[in-house]
Order: C-alpha cells, then structure tokens, then sequence
C-alpha cells in the first residue's frame, strides 16, 4: 500500500471527506485531492500535518504495517520505495531516503530470519517424527 493509499485509507476511515481534511490542512480540495490520488509528492512538513491529523507520527504513516494496524494485506515495501523515489535533495529527503533503505534492510533479515526458522521447526519435526 503506497502512502497517498494509506492517506487515502485512514481519512475514509474517519469518516471524513476529501474537503474536510482539506480545510483541516488549509488547502485546497483539488490539491488534497491529488496528494490522494498519488498526483503529488507529499513533502515532509505536508507529511507531518497529515500524520497529525491521524495522531500519528509521519514515520509511522510510512512504515506503520499494515497486517498490525488495519488488518489487511499489502506489498512490503511499495510504499517506502515509492516515495524514495521522488527527484527532490533536500535534507529531509536525504534523511527519509537513508531511513527508507535502513527500513529495507531490516525488512530483508526479518524475512531471511523467518525463513530460517522455518527450516529449524522443520528439523524439530522430522526429529520429533
């Protein structure tokens, strides 16, 4: 699930329309619109204020896992890579982008830690049989 999905998922969860959390942003619909849509790039401050509206950290709505949260299932990682790649340098995008592959890489050995597991309670079972 890409973040302007997430962004999209938790205002609907609320209840509430695209105009109101606008307002609440002090933007115009069309552009919250379009931050929903995947039209636009969310800027970190812009990030923060939505994050907030949810009383949730901005990291949160880009890490947060899903299965955890909303109980649903969803692409590991699309949403981090997806706004990893935005063109902009700026130092927060360098600091998100050095978070995002921090995030991947933890993603990898969980996964591979898993796997291993795995393998060890399939050797308990076959010892066990």
């Amino acid at each position: 699930m890409s973040v302007h999905e997430k962004i999209r998922f938790l205002r609907q969860a609320k209840g509430w329309t695209q105009e109101e959390v606008a307002d609440k942003l002090k933007m115009s619909q069309n552009g919250y619109g379009s931050i929903e849509r995947g039209e636009t790039d969310v800027n970190l401050s812009r990030l923060e204020q939505i994050a907030g509206l949810y009383d949730i950290k901005w990291s949160e709505l880009l890490g947060f896992d899903e299965k955890a949260v909303f109980n649903q299932n969803f692409t590991k990682n699309k949403h981090i890579q997806n706004y990893c790649g935005t063109g902009s340098q700026s130092l927060d995008y360098l600091q998100l982008k050095a978070e995002c592959e921090k995030q991947q890489l933890l993603n990898g050995t969980k996964d591979r830690e898993i796997e291993l597991l795995k393998e060890v309670i399939a050797l308990m079972k076959k010892e066990v049989a």
